[in-house]
């Protein structure tokens, strides 16, 4: 799928995302980066902008748009900053779109507009010290509505107003709503990061803290999975943002650095360089639009989603490194922005699902019950 076949609205909104990309966000990433600062004025100016809530219904104050529309915003954005793009990330699809998909009418009437208009932000809290692909493993537990434990690299975590948190219910794990300022709940330490230097990920801890229960008890393995499903596509999505950073920013550089008396884009060895990083990039572009779009009929996407990340998180890594390499010394310095490109592909690996974990979610579905062991 190119860039023709899109809608009108579309390819409106990504030029939309992309000018904002350009212009607001590219110029302060470094600043970001540099001093560790997440942008809260910037997500004003997103929320304001209808970016905040882009595939949120309207009638919830959001623009109406479909996923593939959010996951072109977040390519865009990730051009711009990958930090920016996982908050807005987390904040839509692992925040918000629980609440629409698994909430009641009242509490999507009550939490959802706050949030889809930039008013509030959102927060997904299932990771703990010793459950992380393990998401069957959780020590959090729920008595009622009170909830005790702790969460580890809860993104937004310090800036998040709502936050989806979950507990074993007695012995089976529940969706919790639980707010900021509740009794009991709050962060206790900003994690240090290789890369992702502007957004906030944070541990949590829950003492006898009330929740509102989302969704049937009992059914939070199954509402964490149906959300990673979807963000696994976002995560691919900023993989691809950032490897087209990395892209630009090197033929940029081979364009201008002069050797031999030519610009280095004039030796094959660059050549050849720059044309693989495009058609990976190119590729791994069209194994997120593809997921999305299924996830955008109503259709099942939890392989392609799988696929999509697994291989567009490779891809940022093996472009951001050629990047370096094609900028030579001056891109190993922060001279440039090709090492927090570098810095900040690698998580994609790993969050929302490691690479071994969507390696296990596509053979599982090739080969079914053999491949559980």
């Amino acid at each position: 799928m190119s860039l023709h076949e899109l809608s009108d609205e579309q390819r409106d909104v990504r030029a939309l995302a992309a000018r904002f990309a350009d212009e607001v966000v590219a110029p302060k990433a470094t600043e970001w980066d540099r001093e560790h600062r997440f942008p809260k004025e910037v997500i004003t100016q997103l929320g304001e902008l209808g970016l905040m809530g882009v595939c949120i219904p309207t009638e919830l104050g959001g623009a109406g748009a479909d996923f593939l529309t959010y996951v072109l915003v977040l390519e865009q954005l990730s051009r711009g900053d990958a930090g920016l793009g996982v908050t807005l990330a987390v904040h839509t699809g692992a925040g918000t779109m629980p609440i629409i998909d698994h909430g009641s009418r009242q509490q999507i009437e009550r939490l959802v507009p706050p949030l889809a208009q930039g008013h509030e932000i959102a927060a997904f809290a299932l990771t703990e010290p010793g459950a992380g692909s393990d998401a069957g493993a959780l020590l959090t537990r729920a008595q009622g509505d009170r909830i005790t434990g702790s969460k580890q690299w809860v993104t937004n975590g310090s800036h998040a107003h709502v936050f989806i948190v979950f507990a074993k219910d007695p012995d089976k794990p529940s969706a919790f709503i639980v707010r900021r300022g509740a009794p009991g709940f709050r962060p206790v330490r900003e994690e240090e990061k290789l890369g992702l230097n502007s957004s906030s990920t944070t541990d949590m801890t829950l003492d006898e803290t009330p929740g509102e229960r989302l969704g049937w008890r009992g059914h939070g393995l199954r509402i964490a999975l149906s959300t990673l499903d979807g963000g696994r596509i976002g995560i691919a999505a900023q993989a691809v943002g950032i490897s087209q950073a990395a892209l630009d920013l090197a033929v940029a550089y081979a364009k201008e650095r002069v050797t031999f008396g030519k610009p280095i884009g004039a030796h094959q060895a660059i050549q050849q360089k720059l044309a693989d990083m495009q058609t990976e990039i190119e590729a791994a572009r069209a194994l997120t639009w593809r997921a999305a779009r299924l996830k955008t009929a109503g259709r099942a996407h939890t392989v392609e989603g799988a696929q999509a990340k697994l291989f567009a998180s490779s891809v940022a890594r093996r472009v951001t490194g050629d990047a370096i390499q094609v900028l030579g010394g001056v891109g190993y310095t922060k001279q440039t922005a090709a090492e927090r490109y570098y810095r900040d592909a690698k998580v994609t690996e790993i969050y929302e699902g490691t690479s071994e974990i969507q390696r296990l979610v596509i053979a599982r579905a090739l080969l079914g019950k053999l491949a559980r062991g």
